[in-house]
């Protein structure tokens, strides 16, 4: 997954929109922390919409 926040939330966003039911189960094919993905991404002002199964 990209280091940079902003590369972060594109790819992210594309994974969940073409690949993902939700953010745990794209956290769960990389082996990372849905919880550090959130936080990173918190870290940039954007936050996780369930409804919307994207950082907005």
């Amino acid at each position: 997954m990209p280091n940079d926040p902003i590369m972060l939330l594109s790819f992210v966003n594309t994974q969940l929109r073409d690949n993902y039911a939700d953010i745990e189960e794209l956290c769960s094919a990389y082996g990372v922390k849905s919880e550090d993905i959130i936080a990173r991404l918190g870290a940039v002002d954007y936050h996780y919409s369930r409804k919307n199964n994207q950082f907005i």
